[in-house]
């Protein structure tokens, strides 16, 4: 009787967002470069979530295979991420309008006008993140579907507030789109927080990184196990005159040698031997191929370990459908207790 009170009150409370998204869950996948490809999407879809499709740097031809392929294993909706910084982003628009993609999530900065006008176009959905009350309301102005806002719990690169003060910040002032919580979400109970605050559903990437379904190597995985809250940190940037864009990840060898390199460019700077440019470019250049090197090689660690605070609720390998319905079945469990 508890467990049916708790379900039937989830099912309200985050109504909108599965009838926003196609879904029996309002959980959207992160997501995730070398991560989020046609076996994870997929099998969250299948399992109940929505799961997105991360394009990250592929061409609009790989684009269109990895929706192809995505399709052929599952007939459920999913979405695709599209980065705002692709030098080909109309294309990849495109490409989601040709293959009839119903939802596109935008990330990475504000989008361009065009590139709203191009996914609303065709009468896709668009969903975009938000990083402040200011932003979220100027994109739903703009004419977007849904918001993401992520705090900087998350993996990946992050923004400087944290999940709790984004969502009391934004919910109570958004409620003529949907909004998703993202960022450091890991178990059912915080789900129906935020649910309660008036989320319409969430979004979690690191939860899914073991699942049997993800394709990232064995020893990606096996090191988001050993992992605990506190190894997920943010880069560290030596001095201001050479900004790192924040990203959080597992500690390791490669992060030790980034800042050794970011002291080893400086002094070459403060010597005369570099310009303020190409110094810059030496740092930024330190994670090129980081990330595959870790999730697709196994190089964890000189490879990039990108990872949320909940790492540290990541205890297993599991199915996909195991890690929706453990989800589901806590944040039921917890309402049915109010």
């Amino acid at each position: 009787m508890t467990d049916t009170r708790g379900k039937a009150r989830l099912d309200e409370l985050w109504r909108r967002g599965c009838e926003f998204l196609g879904a029996r869950y309002a959980v959207l996948g992160g997501a995730m470069t070398w991560v989020s490809e046609r076996h994870l999407v997929s099998a969250i879809s299948n399992a109940g979530g929505f799961g997105v499709i991360a394009c990250g740097s592929m061409t609009p031809e790989l684009l269109e295979r990895e929706i192809r392929e995505t399709r052929a294993l599952t007939d459920r909706p999913f979405g695709v991420n599209l980065i705002t910084m692709h030098p080909a982003l109309e294309d990849l628009i495109g490409v989601c309008r040709e293959q009839n993609v119903g939802h596109v999530v935008l990330a990475g900065g504000l989008p361009p006008g065009k590139a709203i006008e191009a996914v609303k176009a065709y009468g896709a959905k668009l969903i975009c993140f938000a990083p402040a009350l200011g932003f979220a309301k100027k994109l739903v102005r703009s004419g977007v579907d849904a918001l993401v806002i992520e705090g900087s719990e998350a993996g990946g690169h992050i923004g400087p507030v944290s999940t709790a003060v984004l969502a009391q910040e934004i919910l109570p002032h958004i409620r003529d789109v949907p909004v998703f919580v993202a960022g450091g979400i890991g178990r059912g109970e915080a789900m129906a927080m935020y649910l309660e605050m008036g989320a319409s559903g969430v979004q979690l990437g690191t939860r899914f990184v073991c699942a049997t379904e993800c394709v990232a190597h064995p020893a990606f995985k096996k090191a988001f196990i050993r992992a605990n809250a506190r190894d997920a940190m943010p880069s560290v940037q030596l001095d201001k005159r050479f900004p790192v864009i924040p990203v959080r990840a597992l500690a390791n060898a490669a992060t030790d040698q980034f800042m050794d390199t970011q002291r080893i460019v400086i002094d070459r700077f403060h010597a005369g031997e570099l310009d303020q440019q190409a110094a810059q470019l030496e740092i930024e250049h330190y994670w090129a191929g980081a990330l595959r090197r870790a999730v697709i090689d196994g190089d964890v660690e000189n490879g990039s370990l990108m990872a949320g605070q909940s790492v540290g609720m990541v205890t297993a390998e599991q199915p996909t459908a195991d890690i929706l319905a453990e989800l589901v079945d806590q944040a039921a469990a917890h309402l049915a207790g109010r």
